[in-house]
């Protein structure tokens, strides 16, 4: 749910509901290495509630738009993540000796 300006829609504070620090963090980061967004950050109001605030503030750019791209930004980058685990672990698992199991009779 956005929370923004009706006058400015470079500032919003986006309520993400089901989600903690993990990702709140992550999309902070995301989001202060774009050069539109003058600051983010987040804030959890309450600890025993999975809900997350997260505020935008952009130097003329749609709030919005600059969270869709550090969203699809994120994605980018944990879907590289992945293929470069997986490509590691099939290598690895190609490269070691096949080890003969013992088994007592």
């Amino acid at each position: 749910m956005e929370h923004g300006s009706l006058t400015d829609e470079s500032l919003s504070t986006f309520s993400v509901i089901d989600e903690d620090h993990t990702l709140a963090n992550s999309v902070r980061f995301v989001l202060n290495q774009d050069p539109r967004v003058s600051f983010c950050g987040y804030s959890i109001p309450h600890p025993s509630d999975n809900n997350v605030n997260i505020r935008v503030q952009t130097t003329g750019d749609s709030a919005k738009d600059v969270l869709k791209d550090a969203l699809h930004d994120l994605v980018a980058m944990c879907q590289h993540v992945r293929s470069t685990f997986d490509a590691s672990v099939t290598e690895f698992k190609a490269t070691q000796p096949i080890k003969k199991m013992e088994v007592d009779e």
